[in-house]
Formats: structure tokens, C-alpha cells, sequence
């Protein structure tokens, strides 16, 4: 394999693929020598509106640097638009070897002001999305007995942040699945992995700047362009990333991180069980020093990216 075409013959689905992270991901997998199903439904970063022109332009640009692709405008958010998604791979280009969900909208409020609507709304993008795709390329996956799946998490899902309920169990959830296709589908040859981009994007020029730390927070974002996002999430599409599965990256800047996963990091064991009392009197004394704290994202990462 040539290591500077990793994905020659292969053929790739990207979800939001228009703009910011998803374009710079299809440009690249495309320069790799895929042919490339460019998603978009060209929403505003709320999901509101829908554009065709985004997903053109990106194939137009593959186009023209000698790459194969083609545009899909459907919503993730749909079972059948989904199956879609995927049929336009197999009519256009005859399989799918991997699949890239990207495609996300942000609807942020604080807790006790988040409506039922901007809860479903982002789970049903970022969430459902990603189960729909995923699951609608499984079959072909299954009986080529190959396959790659990269999956989109974030920081705000595995640390925290403010105002994302919506957004963070969204993408706590992505972790999970792409954990539980990781374990089902190994036995086929498939391949499942997360990414947790810290990236400029639209979804992050929707964050606030109304204090100090914000307005640092969102400039540091700004620092960091989406192309940085794309050479992992290529690598990990390709044949290179052959025995990596079941794992959960960060990629910032010229950072790369391998996340922790959730694990027992303290236990205690009563012959006679616990009571409530007994909890309080030892478990939690016992237990306190290791308690996480209520940090966000930028309190872990709080070094400016390298």
C-alpha cells in the first residue's frame, strides 16, 4: 500500500461534508484516492435551511484535483435517508469501505432552560445520525467482510462543558456506540474508532464570548483549522489504522491524544454489605480523593495547542 494513497479504490461516505472539518476530511480522503460521497444537507449550524451548493463545491474541488466524487443531500437524521446515503455510494461507485460521521448540528441553552425540541433535535443529528449510517452500510461491511467506521465524539461528552446537555449526551452516546460496533462487528472485519476534534468550525462559532474566559477559549479554537482534523480520520478509514478499533482520539492542532476509557479506579468490598451509614462513613472517605472534579474541557486541555 502506498502510504501516500491510502485510500486508493476504497470508497468513503462523509456526513457534512460541505464545510469546516467533514470538506477538509473529503478533500484529503479524495487527494488519498477515494471516490467520495460528499453528504451535506447544507443546514445552518442550528439545522435550519438546507443549501445543495456546499456539497457541489467540495465535489467539484475532488473533481478537479483528478479525484471520483459525488454530492448526497440527505438528513442523517432520517432511517431512509440514510439508506440513501449509502445506496448513492454503492449506485455511483459500486461498494463502501468506510464511513465518516461528521454531520452535526449545535442547539446550546443552559440545563434548566433546554427545550424538549433542542434535545431531540441534536440527539436525533449527531446520535441517531451516526447509528442510521453506520448501520446502514453494516450489511455491505458484513458481507465483504471489511469495513471502517469513524465516528465523531467531543470533549464536551467525555469532560463537560456549559449549556450542552443536548450536545455532550449526543456525543457521549457516539463513544458508546462506536464502542458496541467495535465489539459486534470484529468477527466481519470491521473497524470502529471515535474522534474528539478540537477544531474552528461553524458549531464552535456558535459558542458565547461574553466573559473573559470565553472570548480566550474561543479564540484558542480559532487556532486550530479543521484541516489539522482530517490526516487521522483518513489514517484511521484507511488499511494504515488495520488493528486499531475499538479506541477514542483527539486530535488538536498537531496533537494527537488516546482518550481513557471508563475503568474502576477504586474499590471496596464489605463481608456483611452495605448500609447507607456505613457507605458515608467509609466508601466515602475512602473514595473522596479520587472524585472527578466538575471540570470542562478547557480546564483538561488548558494549554494552548501545539
Amino acid at each position: 500500500m502506498d502510504a501516500n494513497r491510502c485510500l486508493e479504490g476504497k470508497v468513503i461516505v462523509i456526513t457534512g461534508a460541505g464545510r469546516g472539518i467533514g470538506r477538509e476530511i473529503a478533500l484529503l480522503a479524495g487527494a488519498q484516492g477515494a471516490s467520495v460521497v460528499v453528504n451535506d444537507l447544507g443546514v445552518s449550524a442550528t439545522g435550519a435551511g438546507a443549501d445543495a451548493s456546499p456539497a457541489d463545491e467540495v465535489v467539484a474541488e475532488i473533481i478537479a484535483g483528478g479525484g471520483k466524487a459525488v454530492a448526497n443531500p440527505d438528513n442523517v437524521a432520517d432511517w431512509d435517508g440514510a439508506q440513501r446515503i449509502i445506496a448513492t455510494a454503492i449506485d455511483n461507485f459500486g461498494r463502501i469501505d468506510s464511513v465518516v460521521n461528521n454531520a452535526g448540528i449545535l442547539r446550546d441553552s443552559i440545563f434548566h432552560r433546554l427545550s424538549p425540541e433542542d434535545f431531540d433535535k441534536v440527539v436525533k443529528v449527531h446520535l441517531y445520525g451516526s447509528f442510521h449510517v453506520a448501520r446502514a452500510a453494516a450489511p455491505y461491511f458484513r458481507e465483504q467482510q471489511s469495513g471502517s467506521y469513524v465516528h465523531f465524539a467531543s470533549a464536551s461528552g467525555l469532560i463537560g462543558n456549559f449549556g450542552q446537555a443536548n450536545y455532550a449526551a449526543a456525543k457521549l452516546g457516539v463513544a458508546g456506540l462506536s464502542k458496541s460496533i467495535a465489539l459486534d462487528m470484529a468477527k466481519f472485519g470491521v473497524r470502529s474508532n471515535c474522534i474528539v476534534p478540537f477544531a474552528w468550525s461553524r458549531l464552535i462559532g456558535t459558542l458565547p464570548e461574553n466573559t473573559e474566559e470565553e472570548r480566550q477559549r474561543v479564540a484558542r479554537f480559532k487556532s486550530m483549522g479543521p484541516e489539522k482534523i482530517a490526516p487521522l480520520t483518513v489514517f484511521l478509514a484507511s488499511e494504515l489504522a488495520r488493528d486499531v478499533t475499538g479506541q477514542i482520539f483527539a486530535a488538536r492542532r498537531n496533537e494527537v491524544f488516546l482518550m481513557s476509557q471508563p475503568r474502576p479506579i477504586r474499590s471496596m468490598h464489605r463481608a456483611e454489605g452495605w448500609t447507607p451509614a456505613t457507605l458515608a462513613e467509609q466508601m466515602l472517605p475512602a473514595f473522596k480523593p479520587d472524585f472527578y472534579g466538575l471540570d470542562k474541557s478547557a480546564d483538561v486541555f488548558s494549554w494552548d495547542p501545539i
